[in-house]
């Protein structure tokens, strides 16, 4: 019966205060809170999209894992010691729960010229299975290099930033430069094809792609001879415990490794935003509760006379600081509420217009980018909720101090 009655008179002074001076504080605490909450959710979006595309970058131009020979030499940016293919292995990789294919490939070092200037790059050779729908967000003109009958496809493609220095375009063939141990060399002209970019400066600096039977002619190895394998999985929450099993099934010779351990920093850089989303929501969490503290604080104030004639009434102390508690509880759920919303709005506005523009070269991507997790955004409500309530606990206490007679004098 109390509650009920705490209740009423809660919802009767909310409707009814807006009017009077807690009514500006009233409204200051409602946009406070809500400006809190709309901040929490577009951060953790923006973050949450973020570190989603730069993975996918990632994952989509190197895969999951790695199989090669020599890992303890082959970490880097730099050609990998051949070895046979395997098929009866893959066949067993590809077995595994959570593995969406194993793609070959091999690298080599080259020289690229057009005209009179020159780049260094790693080719990257692929075959004609190799699965292009994974880079072709990055495809920015042209087409990825097609691999005919012959002894070799005589197409790369080269990223934007490349051919921006080579002032190169699509259609221009380059003169490629090979230099094998022995202090020889060999060149081949090749056609551009097409040009990536995936705002990965390390990528888009180093890399070219091309038939890996250019790669293997290069190099004088047979057919059978690559570089490594890329596995690309499902899940990349799995990418440890999938290259554990991987571990299991290929020779001793060979070694498994996930992207992650190639390039930590990068990842370590991606785990850091998850820190900084939590001190996110904890700062802005603490700011909304603030917030409420001053406004129950101003509406006890204002609501002395009130509280007076309740305790003279016979109101229990509690009864009365459940009305306080209810009215700021209902001025935190319209904040978020109302956060809500807005938070989404922004959200919904930079998927459709991408108005927040970002420098790829800094950020790895060119717009940012949101993903919207509704588990995360009912956390939000839900710690801003909670930790909200609990702090109105400590100042309605202040009502077990008032005096009825000197607060009904107050008047």
């Amino acid at each position: 019966m109390t509650l009920n009655v705490s209740f009423y008179l809660a919802s009767r002074i909310w409707s009814r205060g807006q009017k009077q001076f807690s009514g500006f504080i009233i409204r200051m605490a409602v946009s406070a809170t809500a400006i809190s909450v709309a901040v929490m959710i577009v951060a953790a979006s923006f973050m949450n999209g973020f570190q989603e595309v730069v993975q996918q970058k990632m994952f989509g131009f190197w895969g999951h894992i790695r199989i090669q020979q020599s890992i303890e030499t082959n970490k880097g940016l730099t050609e990998e010691d051949p070895f046979s293919e395997n098929d009866s292995v893959i066949r067993q990789i590809k077995t595994i729960p959570g593995i969406v294919s194993v793609e070959r490939y091999a690298t080599k070092s080259a020289i690229l010229k057009y005209k009179t200037t020159i780049e260094s790059n790693l080719l990257k050779g692929v075959d004609r299975h190799f699965d292009f729908k994974r880079l072709q967000p990055f495809l920015k003109e042209g087409r990825w290099p097609s691999f005919s009958d012959s002894a070799y496809g005589r197409e790369v493609v080269i990223s934007s930033k490349n051919a921006e220095r080579l002032e190169a375009k699509i259609g221009d063939s380059l003169l490629v430069f090979f230099f094998r141990e022995d202090g020889s060399r060999s060149a081949r002209k090749l056609k551009i094809a097409g040009l990536f970019k995936t705002g990965i400066e390390e990528y888009d600096k180093h890399f070219t792609i091309c038939d890996i039977r250019l790669i293997q002619r290069m190099n004088n190895w047979p057919a059978n001879k690559i570089g490594a394998y890329e596995v690309y999985i499902d899940d990349p929450q799995q990418m440890n415990t999938l290259t554990a099993e991987i571990h299991q099934l290929i020779p001793p010779l060979w070694n498994a490794h996930s992207i992650r351990e190639t390039y930590p920093s990068i990842f370590d850089w991606l785990l850091l935003q998850d820190q900084i989303k939590l001190l996110l929501i904890i700062i802005l969490t603490f700011i909304a509760a603030v917030n409420l503290i001053t406004s129950i604080l101003i509406l006890i104030l204002e609501r002395t006379v009130m509280t007076g004639i309740l305790k003279a009434l016979g109101a229990p102390n509690f009864t009365i600081q459940k009305i306080f508690i209810f009215h700021t509880g209902l001025i935190a759920a319209t904040g978020i509420l109302i956060g809500t919303a807005l938070g989404l709005l922004i959200c919904w506005l930079q998927i459709h217009t991408g108005f927040i523009q970002l420098d790829e070269d800094a950020y790895f991507i060119s717009k940012a980018a949101v993903r919207i997790m509704p588990g995360q955004i009912a956390f939000i409500n839900l710690i801003t909720w909670c930790v909200c309530t609990a702090t109105l606990l400590l100042p309605s206490l202040i009502i077990r101090k008032i005096n009825p007679t000197k607060a009904i004098r107050f008047k």
